[in-house]
């Protein structure tokens, strides 16, 4: 039984950090292509590699934050 438990919370840390990522992500319009503008654009697109990259990065640092580490 009490394995159960111990799972059931690293899952809820779980959930928890994903929805602190979705909100980071969200509220910094993070991840989300840049609008078009006249001029020059001073920074070129990112890739999506190092999209996925820096959300599985913001993901462990929430991860570790919502687990008090």
């Amino acid at each position: 039984m009490e394995k159960e438990t111990a799972n059931s919370g690293a899952r809820r840390n779980e959930d928890i950090a994903l929805d602190l990522l979705k909100f980071v992500a969200n509220s910094t319009s993070f991840g989300r292509p840049v609008a078009p503008s006249t001029g020059f654009s001073s920074t070129p697109a990112p890739k999506p590699e190092d999209q996925v990259n820096q959300l599985l990065d913001l993901y462990s640092r929430c991860l570790a934050v919502v687990g008090g580490k």
